[in-house]
């Protein structure tokens, strides 16, 4: 059947979801397809179900480093079981309440996997939608392995859905993804590895507070192997074992199950892109500073599948969403601001961080003042008997802007979103300094970062 829209968006997840209602609202006809459940991989496979895992693990931490200071944990432990429930009872309802969603709006909805047939219509299934602009928003997938036994590794899609949670479990990978799910996994009462295949892991981080994360998490349970190449996954008689070439030697590592967690690859391989003169590299649909596609101007990219500046993440998407929605209804003005856009790794604690690294600034030149400070120490910590804590905070000797801030305390999530708003509302060391907040909370220590 042959459909046309003025706007045909591929994916229903925050980027898609922002440019369809923007473009709905304004009178154009829009359709989404999605060959996944409606809702993107933040709601459904990513950022929310993950944080709802992580909720027990945090119980469990939290009683475990207050037991003999008032708590007695008398046997608390993960129900993994009930967990998963509660993580269901949100994530279970969103494609459906995606869809109505849809429709309410009078946007066209259609389930599949879309390909290209030429610039600007796509095949789904039986029918063929033509539009006038098409926009991917697509998001990411698991970065394949390329070696022998891949089959029998786990997704993290797959990990979120965890009937029962195996005893031994191993992680490929050093990112955010293996060092968050491990962290819940250990909490759980299992036995967790990660294997890292860099010099170090979680490399977009500040190093001095990865090194703590690290002896934290070898405290929680979690042994962490680097400079580790995987070279292949095989079953056996009890379970799996992973090889692997370990700092130079070959090593097995032995589990009931191995989760992949060694990044994600932009999701157009089956988009048929060369139909509509859509170039891709290796980091995704090619933008210019519009986000419109540089070799079809009637097709525009968003989120994960678009190869930007922009870190992937939940709220560059909808950053990037609004930007193209604004291009499409008044024509190309719109460029997205990654100033001061946080990242955090939601292990136990958790690791933040906005702006620069301390090595990016010195590369860059800038005459810059760093600040190390250790927060073991510190009431906000030992209030809830954290062992590992610390941070360290940019500034530039000239004007006093906040460049770059790293944090890793128990309320690193929420505080690293103050620099975040001082670095895009150019507030300085001084505006910082002079900032009064409530007391006991954790932005009262803020002025003694800077």
């Amino acid at each position: 059947m042959e459909h046309r829209f003025d706007l045909v968006v591929i994916g229903t997840g925050t980027a898609a979801g922002t440019v369809a209602g923007r473009c709905r609202k304004a009178g154009w006809s829009v359709a989404v397809i999605d060959e996944l459940p409606f809702g993107g991989t933040c709601a459904l496979r990513g950022c929310d179900p993950k944080k709802m895992l992580r909720s027990g693990a945090e119980v469990i931490d939290a009683a475990r480093l207050l037991a003999g200071r008032g708590i007695a944990e008398d046997g608390l432990h993960i129900d993994w079981t009930a967990l998963q429930a509660h993580k269901r009872s949100f994530t279970g309802p969103i494609p459906a309440k995606r869809e109505a969603g849809f429709a309410s709006q009078g946007i066209a909805t259609f389930h599949g996997t879309a390909r290209f047939v030429d610039r600007t219509t796509l095949a789904v299934g039986e029918d063929r939608l033509h539009g006038r602009h098409v926009v991917i928003a697509s998001g990411a997938k698991p970065r394949p392995l390329g070696m022998p036994g891949e089959e029998l590794v786990t997704s993290s899609d797959q990990f979120l859905e965890l009937a029962e949670l195996p005893r031994r479990m191993l992680f490929i990978g050093g990112g955010y993804v293996s060092f968050e799910f491990a962290h819940i996994a250990a909490r759980a009462g299992a036995a967790v590895t990660v294997l890292a295949r860099g010099k170090r892991p979680l490399t977009g981080f500040d190093p001095d507070l990865v090194d703590r994360l690290m002896d934290r998490s070898k405290a929680a349970g979690i042994a962490v192997h680097t400079r580790a190449d995987v070279e292949r996954v095989e079953r056996t008689g009890t379970g799996l074992r992973v090889w692997a070439s370990v700092q130079g030697r070959a090593e097995a590592f032995e589990a009931d199950l191995v989760t992949h967690g060694a990044g994600r690859v932009p999701a157009t391989d089956t988009l048929d892109l060369d139909r509509a003169g859509v170039r891709a590299g290796r980091k995704g649909i090619e933008v210019n500073e519009y986000l419109q596609s540089v070799s079809n101007p009637a097709v525009y990219a968003a989120g994960d599948v678009a190869a930007t500046a922009g870190p992937p993440l939940t709220p560059v998407s909808h950053l990037e969403g609004r930007v193209v929605a604004d291009n499409l209804l008044k024509g190309n003005h719109a460029q997205p601001d990654y100033t001061g856009i946080p990242s955090v790794a939601f292990t136990i604690p958790a690791l933040a961080r906005v702006g620069l690294l301390e090595e990016e600034a010195r590369g860059q030149g800038l005459d810059v003042t760093v600040k190390f400070t250790d927060m073991a120490g510190w009431f906000t910590v030992r209030r809830v008997a954290e062992t590992h804590a610390a941070a360290k905070v940019l500034t530039e000797n000239s004007t006093g802007r906040i460049l770059g801030a790293h944090l890793l305390s128990p309320e690193s999530s929420e505080l690293i979103n103050m620099f975040a708003l001082a670095m895009r509302s150019g507030l300085t060391v001084e505006h910082l300094r002079n900032f009064v907040s409530a007391y006991p909370s954790a932005a009262s220590d803020i002025g003694y970062f800077i």
